[in-house]
Parts: structure tokens; sequence; C-alpha cells
């Protein structure tokens, strides 16, 4: 089994609760981005990145600061990128899963959410976890 980091930004607790499914499926623990620093990526053999669309749909400014950092530790470890959001149509997940490839990140999945994670959005997050974690 792979050891998994889910790490994840909230504001509401949506991005919360889909990193702790994830996390679950995934047998680790969701770790909160300012518990987490791009010095610990070597210590995981995949990832999984959370943040909600925030303002005109992009990533949390203290939140990306994290999330750039980490950019050139990641290598070709298995990266999936997941969110909430409540306006607009997903377009900062589209933006961040482009930017991560164009970075060369291994993304192999992204995942959001409107609002709350439903019943499907949590059974979606529960097999990336199991994808993640094989």
């Amino acid at each position: 089994m792979s050891k998994v980091a889910v790490v994840y930004w909230t504001m509401t607790g949506n991005t919360e609760a889909m990193a702790n499914a994830l996390a679950g499926a995934a047998g680790s623990e969701a770790i909160p981005w300012d518990e987490f620093s791009a010095d610990r990526v070597a210590d995981y053999d995949a990832l999984a990145f959370g943040c909600p669309a925030m303002g005109d749909e992009e990533l949390d400014p203290d939140f990306e600061e994290l999330w750039d950092s980490a950019v050139p530790e990641l290598g070709d470890k298995p990266v999936a990128l997941f969110g909430s959001y409540d306006w607009g149509t997903g377009a900062w997940m589209e933006i961040w899963k482009s930017n991560a490839i164009d970075a060369g990140i291994n993304v192999v999945d992204t995942l959001i959410a409107n609002l709350a994670p439903d019943d499907e959005a949590i059974a979606a997050l529960e097999a990336l976890g199991t994808k993640l974690s094989a």
C-alpha cells in the first residue's frame, strides 16, 4: 500500500469533508495545509491537494504558496487535485490542473463538489483514495 498525503485548505468545511473521505479510503489522514511543507513530499508515494475556489475562481493565496513550493518536489509521483466551490463553473480547477500538467506534475485525477460533497462526490473521492493508495 502506498503512503498518501492528503493536504487541504478549507474555509467552510466542505473541502475538509472531501479530504477526510479521500484520506479515509487511502488509509491516511487529512493534513491541513499549514501543517504540511514541501520538504515532507519525499515521505509520500502519492499526494492529493485540496483547495476550494476563492475570489474570481482561484486558489487561496496562502495555499497557493504551499502548492508552488511543493511543485518542484513532486517529480513523477501521482497527484490528485480536489476542492469545492459555490459559484462559477469550476474554472479554478481546470486552470490549476492545466498549470500543474504544464509544470510536469503527474495529475492522475481532479474532483470538484458544489458546496458540501454529495454521495456521488464522496464515492468518487473514496475511489480516488483507493487508487492513490494502490
